[in-house]
């Protein structure tokens, strides 16, 4: 994969603002963590370059410096409100994602439960924090929030949240998802840090919409494309564009936050020019990290179109609404683009017709497409990858890579004990059997060893992949996206 973004310049880069922005204040920074924390797969999409553990690994240079406050909602613990991307509720990524900061040697301030109103989830949720011994605190909803600012910039309203002890110089607070209360808590500090005397920043470190990249730039089109579910639309800073006659881009939510947002600072701390513009309360340094404007164009067009799709196949499973695919769809149309742009595609679709099953299509690190088609043994998807990596292993077709003294005990498993409905071997399947042959068969450990060689490499399928397929093709980090169709005309799947 070519490479468009310079991971390592883009952190110097970033630290050196966050430094800088702390020292306009009193030694305080509270920063509202966009996105996500750990695996910022997006980012690596369509930043190639991009490592999806950049943010965190910022964190641990400046571990001395820096402490996590984590927030989530208790609307969202009490709907289990479940990460797409991982399929686990946010309460259980929360406590995933403490656990893994902590084993990296970085502080975990606290947790705090926003917008509780007695929720019992919430109560549960928050008996389990004590019982692991993790400090937690509760805001509730502010009365009169957010046009009533007199009542907010009170001991009534902020002043009525109890106060989050801190001791490093940066304080980072981050969620497992948007709509937890992040900004709330942030204000929230500042304002008692005021009470005490201490004059404390606040800042944001959003990647997207990036800046100082145009507004209609592929990279930040694909940003919009990633938050169509939210209509989300970005749009030139008028306050920038106003305050310092430049052009920059933001999104249309902190635009429309911001004047709210500026009159709270301004009452808590009596500076109406803490900040000018949304643009100002962002610390984001990627734009100046891309070196290859045309790489990451390219990246940017191809993962607009895998959203394209992944938005067709949620409505098909009855999970989006018409007004995302139409937002998506004038996406792809603002960039010209078609869904036979992605090069997969038009593999696996004539590879279907012509052997009349579904088909799965792979295209490999030098650009060779191989595909695979479903059987009464495999699954599409298990045939693709495994031609795919007998090709890479120089492995001749008709070389058969699993045992049937193997293969038979599998298949049994699966219809007699597990009562599978088909026989046909998913990716888990034929992995694990692929594995135990190669323990004892050259061949079969030579193909095993092509297989983190397709990480990064595009998969099309033309039905609707089983969620153990889908599970397994992401864990390998292959870019997927699958026809809105469901496997042999079912309804449920």
């Amino acid at each position: 994969m070519k490479k468009g973004f310079d991971n390592e310049l883009y952190m110097r880069k970033q630290k050196q603002h966050i430094l800088e922005r702390i020292s306009k204040f009193d030694g305080k920074l509270y920063l509202e963590f966009g996105g996500k924390l750990f695996d910022d797969y997006h980012a690596s999409r369509v930043l190639p370059g991009f490592e999806p553990d950049a943010k965190i690994r910022l964190l641990c240079s400046m571990a001395d410096q820096a402490e996590i406050v984590f927030c989530i909602s208790a609307d969202n613990i009490e709907k289990n409100k479940i990460r797409a991307d991982l399929g686990i509720s946010y309460d259980q990524d929360l406590l995933r994602q403490i656990s893994m900061v902590r084993t990296m040697g970085i502080s975990v301030n606290s947790v705090v439960i926003t917008r509780y109103t007695g929720q019992i989830a919430a109560d549960q949720f928050k008996n389990k924090l004590n019982a692991l011994g993790i400090r937690n605190y509760v805001h509730h909803p502010i009365e009169g929030y957010p046009s009533d600012v007199d009542h907010i910039v009170s001991d009534a309203g902020y002043g009525s949240n109890p106060y989050i002890e801190t001791t490093k110089p940066l304080v980072v607070v981050t969620a497992p998802g948007p709509g937890s209360g992040k900004l709330a808590t942030c204000l929230s500090q500042v304002y008692h840090e005021s009470r005490r005397g201490i004059r404390a920043g606040y800042g944001k470190y959003e990647t997207f919409p990036i800046w100082n990249l145009p507004l209609k730039h592929p990279v930040n089109l694909a940003y919009e494309a990633a938050t169509a579910d939210l209509q989300d639309v970005n749009m030139i800073d008028p306050f920038h564009l106003e305050a310092y006659g430049v052009t920059t881009v933001n999104y249309n939510r902190d635009v429309e936050a911001f004047p709210l947002v500026r009159t709270i600072l301004s009452r808590i701390t009596g500076n109406d020019k803490f900040y000018c513009s949304p643009t100002d309360m962002g610390v984001n340094m990627a734009g100046y990290a891309i070196v290859d404007d045309e790489v990451c164009r390219e990246a940017s067009c191809q993962e607009i179109i895998r959203r394209y799709y992944q938005g067709l196949v949620d409505r098909r499973m009855g999970r989006e609404k018409d007004e995302t695919i139409d937002k998506l769809n004038m996406i792809m149309q603002q960039l010209g683009l078609k869904q036979t742009d992605r090069a997969v595609v038009q593999p696996a679709l004539e590879k279907s017709r012509r052997v009349n099953s579904s088909a799965t299509a792979i295209q490999l690190p030098d650009g060779r497409i191989i595909t695979g088609k479903g059987s009464s043994l495999l699954s599409s998807c298990s045939a693709a990858v495994l031609n795919a990596i007998k090709v890479m292993a120089d492995i001749p077709k008709s070389t058969l890579l699993m045992s049937p003294a193997v293969l038979e005990p599998v298949i049994d498993l699966k219809t007699n004990l597990l009562q599978s409905h088909s026989s046909a071997l998913k990716l888990d399947d034929a992995l694990t059997a692929l594995y135990i042959c190669a323990a004892r068969d050259d061949t079969a450990a030579r193909a095993v060893a092509q297989l983190p060689k397709l990480c990064g490499c595009e998969l099309h399928s033309t039905e609707i992949l089983h969620s153990g397929d889908e599970s397994i093709l992401r864990k390998m980090r292959l870019h997927v996206t699958c026809e809105p169709v469901f496997p042999e005309k079912t309804l449920v799947y």
